[in-house]
């Protein structure tokens, strides 16, 4: 199969609408735009929330609650197979060797271990999160986690 012989399926491609050419042509007059006004006009858009000036209600209503975003701990993420294919002479690995080796920006605080992958030896993890399979495959091979 060659690209020159690639055909639409039937009912793939339909004619261009063609508006404003005439009455006859069923889009003509308002060209599918209805009667008049702001929505009529070419980037004539009303934002949400509007309500034709009156008072909307979202400025009527109180704003009050607390919102825990900007007190949340975002982890920057590491799998155990990441681990593995790090430098063989590395025994110790944190947050600042990750860094090193472009497994985690720099400036990283707070650091989560998971699990996928599989690694095979005995490495010294410092983070302050591990899931309980991350766990298992470092010291299964020999390894620790330390949370900290």
């Amino acid at each position: 199969m060659r690209l020159h012989n690639l055909t639409n399926v039937k009912g793939a491609v339909h004619r261009k609408k063609r508006v404003g050419c005439g009455e006859g042509g069923g889009h003509g007059k308002t060209s599918t735009k209805g009667g008049k006004g702001q929505t009529a006009r070419s980037g004539g858009s009303i934002r949400p929330g509007f309500e034709g000036g009156q008072m909307p209600l979202y400025r009527k209503l109180p704003h009050r609650g607390f919102n825990n975003y900007e007190f949340r701990t975002s982890y920057a993420v590491v799998n155990v197979g990441d681990l593995a294919g790090l430098d063989a002479a590395i025994t110790e690995v944190n947050a600042e060797v990750l860094a090193k080796a472009g497994l985690v920006r720099a400036g990283v605080t707070a650091l989560k271990v998971l699990g996928d992958g599989e690694i095979a030896r005995a490495l010294k993890v410092t983070a302050q999160k591990f899931s309980d399979s991350a766990k298992a495959k470092l010291e299964k091979a020999g390894g620790q986690a330390i949370v900290g």
